[in-house]
């Protein structure tokens, strides 16, 4: 692997749809979701290390609240490679003031890429094999490159990448102009997008030059990248919130997409879990001491290996005890967790829950 590549981890998200596993001083990153010993954050940054060769190449931007996790988590980062977030601004500002810090210490033609911590991935080494053609294309090219997952299913979760011209081959690897991002379509939009063949799903991982993704944040973006050169990071709580995606990715020229396969899932809920851990001979996903009478199709879940969670007769249901919770909801609403959160939120009974 090219080790011009610095990789960013952007842990600064909190996963309230993994609530109640996901609490305030446990966010998603932090958790172990496949069985493993390894949590969300530590698996990502072992996948980078891997490619890089050292820890000393990789970064991790992340907010003031779990900053002491971050370090706890991953010993072997150096200490100037974490940024710490006053208060969290959403993926522009992460993306702009980490990209100040790499420029300053290793110059504009550093390429870097910017990886979610609570990634899922399959395969390590098409995984290598994408991120090496993504370096040569940024490298290379006044390019800000994307990885497109090709798309499996008609997902109205996920948005979309429209491919356009070819502009020809990276470790055999082919790149495309960006046409278009489109978010979250309806059913009907995501099977034409499925049946067009021209669209990869949104994946959040990008590489680019420093000088490149600098300058297109002057150009659609200045009210970020400004404060920032002229202030430094004691202006972060006053930069405006925007996702990268929307602040520049929707509208730079300079948008490139390499459609790949890898076996990716971004753990947006606690059905991903089913997507990761289902097998066909079994009627439920269980990581919980579990005792049931016709139940199928259920997500059972405890913290404590002690607990013993019971069901007669559900379907399609996601079961989670963690401490003093226990959250029972359809597999098909589990996005409206966020909505209960606002909900205990506004309550002084149920601020410990959170």
């Amino acid at each position: 692997m090219n080790t011009l590549l610095f990789p960013v981890i952007l842990a600064g998200g909190k996963g309230e749809r993994f609530w109640p596993l996901s609490r305030k001083d446990r966010p998603k990153q932090f958790l172990s979701l496949d069985g493993s010993s390894r949590s969300l954050l530590q698996a990502t940054a072992d996948r980078l290390i891997d490619l890089v060769g050292s820890c000393d190449s990789l970064w991790v931007i992340t907010s003031n609240q779990i900053a002491e996790g971050v370090r706890q988590q991953l010993p072997e980062l150096p200490s100037q490679n974490l940024l710490i977030e006053s208060e969290g601004r959403d993926t522009a500002a992460a993306v702009a003031w980490t990209s100040l810090e790499i420029k300053q210490r290793y110059g504009e033609d550093a390429v870097i890429g910017f990886f979610p911590a609570d990634h899922w991935i399959a395969d390590q080494k098409a995984f290598a094999h994408t991120l090496s053609a993504a370096t040569q294309l940024a490298a290379s090219t006044e390019a800000i490159v994307t990885l497109g997952i090709k798309p499996t299913f008609p997902s109205t979760g996920y948005g979309y990448i429209e491919q356009g011209e070819k502009i020809g081959s990276f470790n055999e690897l082919p790149a495309y102009h960006v046409n278009r991002f489109t978010e979250k379509p309806n059913r009907e939009t995501a099977e034409t997008f499925l049946s067009s063949g021209r669209f990869s799903w949104n994946s959040g991982m990008f590489v680019f030059r420093a000088g490149v993704v600098l300058k297109e944040l002057h150009t659609h973006a200045p009210e970020i990248i400004e404060p920032l050169e002229q202030h430094g990071a004691d202006i972060y709580p006053q930069l405006p919130k925007k996702s990268i995606d929307y602040a520049l990715m929707e509208k730079t020229t300079l948008a490139y997409v390499l459609p790949v396969e890898f076996g990716w899932d971004d753990l947006g809920d606690w059905n991903a879990i089913e997507r990761l851990l289902k097998k066909e001979e079994t009627p439920n996903v269980e990581l919980a001491t579990h005792v049931g009478l016709d139940t199928q199709g259920a997500i059972v879940y405890a913290s404590n290996p002690e607990d013993v969670v019971v069901t007669i007769g559900l379907e399609d249901v996601v079961i989670v005890r963690d401490r003093n919770v226990t959250l029972v909801v359809k597999k098909d609403r589990t996005q409206e967790i966020k909505q209960i959160l606002k909900t205990l939120q506004n309550d002084p009974r149920f601020t410990d829950l959170l």
